[in-house]
């Protein structure tokens, strides 16, 4: 890698100028999150239930005796063979986190549309420990426009971030934000999608101080080029521009010519 290198006082210069630049876009960035909090809030009206591995439980419930909740829309239909390398990526991130989350008035779950069962064969793989329920017999995740029916996939009329467009799958990947005040009352506060969830990743802040920054350098220009099932780190694979992860190994129709 070729790089300018100088004198410790050159660099201290050009650090204390950058530092300005930094300075001011973190006030920029303070103004942005309270534009966030400050958004209008919708009521939810409608009764959610979904599937937990010891059995129903209500979007009510899902707040665990807190007032705020964050939801991952974990982008995983039923039958899906393949991981979501992006979801996977975000959801890792819940380790060593969660129980400040928890401490702090914030409860957490990924929310998918597979049914239970392939949920927890799913977690109990990656050791998952954060709450993971199912929304298989639900409407919620049409609802929250992170799922679409087959006719909606086929005519290409999907509603996702915020905009009509043709989704591509009949699952995609997003996260939400709820209230509930000290009546019950359910307010939706906040929802994301696509790139805009990168601020609940982490590892980026170390990558972009790093000398060779993201180095997504590859096919898709994500995270898609490096990121893998934390499982399947040194076992090649590919990853679909879905951000499906396919083994090396893998004969499904997605291979097939």
């Amino acid at each position: 890698m070729k790089h300018d290198v100088v004198s410790r006082e050159v660099w201290l210069e050009a650090r204390q100028a950058l530092m300005a630049k930094e300075r001011a876009h973190m006030r920029a960035n303070d103004q942005l999150n309270a534009e966030r909090r400050a958004l209008p809030w919708v009521k939810v009206e409608k009764h959610y239930e979904f599937e937990g591995p010891d059995g129903k439980v209500t979007l009510s419930d899902l707040f665990d005796g807190r007032s705020q909740l964050f939801v991952k829309h974990y982008m995983m239909g039923p039958g899906q063979e393949h991981h979501c390398v992006g979801c996977a990526f975000e959801v890792d991130h819940l380790q060593g986190t969660l129980v400040h989350l928890q401490n702090h008035d914030v409860s957490y779950v990924a929310i998918a549309r597979a049914p239970i069962d392939e949920i927890e064969a799913m977690r109990r793989r990656m050791g998952w420990q954060f709450p993971f329920v199912s929304s298989y017999r639900s409407d919620f995740n049409y609802d929250f426009n992170v799922s679409f029916t087959p006719e909606q996939v086929a005519t290409k009329t999907a509603f996702y971030n915020f905009r009509e467009t043709d989704p591509g799958l009949e699952d995609l990947s997003g996260d939400s934000v709820f209230y509930k005040d000290e009546h019950g009352d359910i307010f939706h506060t906040y929802s994301v999608f696509g790139r805009g969830c990168e601020i609940f990743l982490g590892i980026y802040p170390f990558l972009d101080v790093m000398p060779n920054g993201r180095a997504e350098h590859g096919p898709h220009h994500s995270l898609g080029d490096w990121v893998r099932p934390h499982d399947m780190y040194g076992r090649q694979g590919t990853v679909e521009p879905t951000g499906r992860y396919h083994p090396e190994a893998c004969a499904c129709s997605a291979h097939k010519r």
